[in-house]
């Protein structure tokens, strides 16, 4: 093998083809390696732009191994590891490419021949990178401009990301900034390029690179650096200060330590991954003064770590004020202000401040990111700017009033009394910051209102209320009407006032509250001990007023409790952040879904047709024919702004969005404004799983209600089946949750780990439309399902189901069925597949009695599995645990000689229940995905079914079973 450094162009450039084997997993980076990523190339223009000299940055290594040479003689090369960053980066660049095309399109069609592609080349060997076969249509669509470019794939997902970020790096088209970009990609980013030769084994590599054991940590790497730099002290330093250094923070806040150490003393672009090379930089500047020098360094980390832990643990501060302020800040949760905080620590230490002082400043710091939240400001300018606040605070200042002079300053966007009155009116609180920073909000204000016996916060479990309930009944709808004015009817309305603050409260009792009529919940208000609940309690009644009352009154407590920023520097109205919000939506909603502008009023804070005006007017904004009516049409004035001659229902159908024969959007296709809020970060939903919020346990009735409720329509039947499926999925241990959309509640059946609450669920329930969503998207991330072969044997398993045909491609997306095809036996298969799901994951409670799990026609039932004793065949323990060593060669000889990842294989050789998972197999109506694999590589001797046949092993087996594996090995013209 030989390893280089190169930049990410020098490895592409040129004619040839980079091709993902199927052994690897598919697309999974989200939108935390995405983000992460653009971090590195946003800093690297800035470098550029500022004329600074640095080396590129290193992001990883990529592991290429020769593959076949066309016809054509050109090369191919099979990405054995690094594929992730890879697709990542020709994302990166598909969406330069967009970003270019309507201002510089000669610049646009060079990245794409360039980058993207072999120009003189056709089908499959045109692209500079092909992906595995389930994410190779999304990619290529990307690629290749298509309309279902960007769909809710993790494909369409990043690709949406960086268009995105492009957008918000360079807002006005400027070529230049662009340029800087491509730049960056094409020069500033390198990666360590590892080529095996032809001989090696190209599996073997793939398993050694991501089985190598637990790798040393950046502080490790320091730690053996720095003793290897003391000689004669070495023993001395790591017993006196490095080890009880080390005991105290503990591995993680080390590093912790470690890179808040390099950022403030100045180096603001300092990454926690990369704390080793840059503190091994700073740390040769000292070693020529000898190893006593070095020693004063390790001892002044030492002494900042014991600071560094009063911060982390506010128990240990002895100043009250002090104390209280830093525990704030840690309910606040992450660790954006740590780096202020410790440099504030640090001068407090030296005797350059005082306690009061210190409380002051953090303070203003809590304040900047309180106000800062409640406004709805991106983060993304966040880090850096208290990052570099240690360097440029100034020195000549009290340590209290630097600060605030510096959040203060221009662009750096702390809300002004006045921003934050009318943030608090108008801006859907409810989806702004994290929930933990909604929460806090609302306690802060309790606890600011001085009650004579303060609520304990920590014996209860409070939640976020809204009074006036997410789904209105009639009543409320009712109460609304007389106070309609601009808006376009009561539901507009109730949009509208729905999520702001004024409207929303804490209480323990969510589910008893629910959507109840207004006179009920104020008699449990009235018996709360939060005096937040009291005054609503007072209120004759609820509405606009009363919302917008109330609103204006928690406006003047947080004036009082979070400090306003010195006056001149604040620039947020100028801004007008709901636009911001507006363009983000539109350039993250995916192809083949729509949304309505009712939805993206509320998330924004805005009215309906304040929508449809700046839609109108603002031509350059992405995806606006994804925007429809509430009744799902097309509205009647909307125009192309390029005047284009396709209408948006044509462009909407290519996209992949259905029509009803009256012109109606399906609706299982609309994105609801929760959903809009996840897709930007403002939702409630954990994982897309749905538009969960936060809730109690006790809300679980409340929910399970609303979601029988909106299922009644579909009749008796309906109801009774899914009911049933859910009534064993839980009794065969499973856990079932439910999302808490305005207009649907759906229903997720779900599978914990110890170590992941939800880790994994298989479907999902629309109750309204009365569909089941198949979630191979969700799947494709997750082990074991990240195997293609175990989704498409699930896809099989539920084709078996009268009714259901879902197609091949839909194996990365989320094909929805009819929940009317579980009637007659198409319940009981679902139910077989519901068994063998769980049992794939590992997490199933064996039914009691032997009777809970739904057996496979001529299978094993899942709670026999270990022994199987069919009709016309004798168990032999002896035997089977031979059959079972035998399949843990052949999964060992197949991925040896023929590459193939044999996901069925390799779960009848990790189990004692081989030869039960063979009979499985033999008793499905078709082929194992494996099976049909090994056949297109003409290995059908590597196969269950000739193993099966093998007369050692035919005691195990019926006749019957026997039969089939030699049927499906003649079929394919093997005799055995």
């Amino acid at each position: 093998m030989q390893a280089s450094e190169v930049t990410f162009f020098k490895l592409i450039e040129g004619e040839k083809q980079f091709q993902v084997p199927l052994y690897q997993r598919t697309y999974s980076w989200g939108q935390k390696e995405c983000a992460r990523l653009w971090e590195d190339v946003t800093e690297q223009a800035d470098i550029l732009a500022s004329g600074e000299t640095r080396t590129p940055h290193f992001i990883g290594s990529v592991v290429l191994a020769p593959g076949t040479v066309s016809a054509a003689d050109m090369q191919r090369w099979l990405v054995v590891d690094g594929q992730q960053r890879m697709t990542t980066l020709m994302l990166a660049c598909c969406a330069l490419r967009d970003r270019l095309r309507g201002i510089a399109p000669r610049e646009a069609e060079r990245i794409h021949k360039q980058y993207l592609v072999n120009e003189y080349k056709e089908g499959p060997e045109h692209y500079r990178l092909l992906p595995t076969q389930v994410d190779r249509s999304s990619f290529t669509a990307v690629v290749d401009g298509d309309a279902r470019a960007g769909g809710d794939d993790t494909i369409g997902t990043a690709y949406r990301y960086f268009k995105n970020a492009l957008l918000d790096t360079d807002p006005k088209g400027d070529v230049e900034v662009l340029k800087r970009v491509e730049a960056v990609l094409r020069g500033r980013l390198s990666v360590v390029g590892i080529t095996a030769d032809a001989t090696d084994n190209v599996y073997r590599i793939f398993e050694s690179l991501n089985n190598t054991g637990v790798s040393l940590s950046q502080t490790d790497l320091l730690r053996n650096y720095v003793f290897m730099l003391l000689p004669t002290r070495g023993e001395r330093v790591y017993e006196k200060i490095w080890l009880p250094m080390q005991d105290e923070l503990g591995p993680a806040n080390l590093e912790l330590l470690a890179w808040l150490d390099l950022v403030i003393r100045g180096d603001h672009r300092a990454k926690q991954s990369e704390v080793y090379r840059a503190q091994q930089q700073r740390l040769d500047e000292v070693v020529g003064q000898g190893e006593e020098a070095l020693e004063t360094e390790i001892a002044e980390l030492r002494r900042r770590g014991s600071l560094l832990m009063r911060i982390l643990d506010p128990a240990r501060e002895p100043d009250p004020a002090l104390r209280a302020v830093l525990e704030r800040l840690k309910e606040w949760g992450g660790q954006t202000a740590y780096p202020l905080a410790l440099h504030l620590f640090d001068l407090l230490d030296h005797g350059r401040a005082d306690a009061g002082q210190v409380t002051r400043a953090l303070t203003y710091v809590e304040s900047f990111l309180v106000r800062r939240m409640i406004c709805q400001i991106p983060t993304n300018n966040l880090n850096r700017i208290l990052n570099s606040a240690p360097r440029e605070l100034e020195e000549d200042r009290p340590a209290d009033e630097a600060v605030r002079r510096y959040l203060s300053a221009p662009r750096r966007y702390w809300a002004t009394d006045e921003q934050l009155r009318a943030a608090i009116a108008t801006k859907p609180f409810y989806w702004s910051g994290r929930a933990a920073q909604r929460v806090f909000v609302l306690k802060r204000l309790e606890r600011g209102m001085g009650a004579s016996e303060p609520v304990d916060f920590g014996t209860g479990k409070f939640t976020i209320e809204h009074v006036m309930p997410q789904t209105p009944t009639q009543e409320w709808l009712d109460l609304l009407a007389p106070e309609v004015t601009d808006e376009g009817g009561p539901a507009e309305l109730h949009r509208a006032v729905l999520h702001v603050l004024g409207n929303l409260t804490l209480t323990a009792d969510n589910s008893t509250l629910s959507n109840r009529p207004f006179e009920r919940k104020q008699e449990i208000f009235d018996a709360s001990a939060l005096r937040l609940n009291r005054e609503i309690a007072d209120a004759p009644t609820w509405g606009k007023a009363e919302i917008q009352a109330r609103g204006r009154a928690l406006a003047d407590r947080c004036v009082e409790l979070w400090p306003a920023p010195l006056p001149g520097g604040a620039d947020l109205a100028d801004d007008r952040q709901e636009w911001k919000t507006l363009r983000r939506l539109l350039a993250e909603l995916p192809a083949g879904r729509w949304t309505t502008y009712g939805d993206l009023a509320a998330v924004i804070g805005s009215h309906a047709a304040a929508i449809g005006t700046h839609l109108a007017g603002r031509p350059e904004l992405e995806n606006a024919h994804r925007v429809l009516t509430s009744e799902g049409q097309i509205s009647s004035s909307f125009r192309w702004p390029d005047g284009r001659i396709a209408s948006a229902r044509e462009v909407l159908e290519e996209e992949g969005v259905a029509f009803s024969a009256a012109g109606r959007a399906a609706p299982e296709q609309r994105l609801s404004a929760a959903g809009l809020a996840a897709l930007i970060g403002l939702g409630t939903g954990q994982d897309g799983s749905g538009d969960g919020e936060d809730g109690p346990d006790g809300e679980f009735e409340r929910l399970l209600q609303r979601f029988a409720d909106q299922l009644e329509p579909h009749g008796e039947l309906i109801g009774e089946t899914v009911e049933r499926v859910l009534e064993h999925w839980t009794a065969r241990g499973g856990s079932v949750d439910f999302g808490t959309a305005k207009s649907e509640t759906s229903c997720f059946l779900w599978l914990d780990r110890p170590d992941k609450p939800g880790w994994i669920w298989p479907v999902v329930f629309y109750p309204r439309s009365a569909v089941v969503e198949v979630v191979f998207q969700h799947l494709s991330v997750r082990p074991p399902f990240d195997e293609a072969a175990l989704r498409e044997e699930l896809r099989q398993r539920l084709n078996r189901i009268d009714g259901v045909d879902i197609p091949e491609a839909k194996l990365v997306l989320r094909p929805r069925f009819p929940v009317a095809a579980l009637a007659g036996g198409g319940e009981a298969e679902l139910l077989r597949t519901l068994d063998w799901f769980m049992e794939r994951v590992g997490t199933a409670v064996p039914p009691e009695g032997g009777d809970g799990a739904v057996p496979e026609d001529g299978a094993v039932p899942a709670a026999d599995a270990a022994r199987p004793e069919p009709d016309g065949a004798v168990f032999d323990e002896a035997l089977a645990a031979e059959f079972h060593n035998a399949m843990f060669l052949l999964y060992s000889r197949v991925k040896a000689e023929t590459g193939h990842n044999a996901v069925a294989l390799l779960k009848m050789s990790s189990g004692p229940a081989s030869v039960a998972e063979a009979r499985r197999a033999l008793a499905a109506p078709r082929v194992s995905a494996d099976f049909a694999v090994l056949r297109e590589r003409g290995r059908l001797d590597l196969t269950v079914e000739a193993h099966v046949l093998e007369p050692r092993f035919a005691p195990l087996f019926t006749e019957a079973e026997i039969w089939t594996a030699r049927q499906r090995l003649a079929d394919e013209g093997a005799a055995y």
